[in-house]
């Protein structure tokens, strides 16, 4: 059994064009998956399923073999503890407010979970790269790179089993990118990736499989080295004729 089933999930918003279709993958544990497509290919709606933000309406998505029912909260409380997420933009996910350490535990707090929060905090932040120091600043006094491994530390800090990371790394520049890729590459040893991209070259550094989207059908998927190698849909074809790649070595 796969730690992550997705079957046969339709989405669309009130009775517009369908924005999901039949999309079915599955994702083994400690496996890394990339979710590629172009604006408008059903990437982000996909990923509020994953996050258990809205209900497909068709189809199913499970953890460990428990489909997710967002009208229970005992069981979204328990899921979104295993199922954990990055976003694009590092300064506005995090508050200006909160000093970095009040922004890693949060998740411990809201999902009650026990043991010495602050260990725990310091284990994240070891984690990404970043020293104790950082405990009591503020997000504005680092710098885009360093917010994301704080945001990556946020999400990794519950110890969950699958971490989504959106676009994470569009926001920042080419060398920060490769590093950041390089964290999650590293962090994938420990628990399960799903790496939302319009980049294929992203994907090919971070991700061992990927399924690519096309206006919110799955056109191909398959290991990413070979699929990237011999594309055999269209679609991907012009992606990755298009989408600059990310240098060679991290792949």
């Amino acid at each position: 059994m796969s730690l992550l089933d997705v079957n046969g999930v339709d989405f669309s918003y009130g009775r517009g064009k369908p924005v999901l279709q039949q999309v079915s993958f599955a994702v083994e544990a400690g496996a890394s998956l990339g979710i590629v497509g172009e604006s408008g290919s059903g990437k982000t709606t996909l990923l509020r399923l994953l996050l258990g933000l809205t209900r497909p309406d068709a189809g199913t998505i499970a953890l460990n073999g428990a489909a997710i029912d967002t009208r229970d909260s005992s069981f979204m409380r328990g899921y979104r503890r295993q199922v954990q997420a990055v976003f694009q933009d590092p300064y506005s996910s995090l508050d200006p407010r909160q000093s970095v350490f009040d922004i890693i535990a949060e998740p411990l707090r809201s999902l009650r979970i026990a043991g010495d929060h602050v260990a725990l905090v310091a284990g994240a932040l070891d984690a990404v790269g970043l020293d104790a120091t950082s405990l009591r600043r503020y997000p504005h006094q680092f710098s885009g790179g360093q917010r994301q491994r704080i945001a990556i530390a946020r999400a990794i800090v519950a110890r969950p089993q699958v971490l989504l990371a959106d676009e994470a790394v569009s926001a920042l520049d080419l060398t920060t990118r490769v590093r950041i890729v390089a964290l999650l590459q590293a962090l994938s040893k420990d628990m399960t990736l799903v790496f939302v991209s319009h980049d294929l070259g992203v994907v090919a550094a971070a991700c061992r499989d990927i399924v690519v989207l096309e206006r919110g059908r799955i056109v191909e998927s398959g290991r990413t080295r070979d699929v990237l190698a011999r594309p055999k849909h269209p679609y991907t074809q012009a992606l990755l004729a298009s989408v600059p790649r990310m240098p060679e070595g991290l792949s």
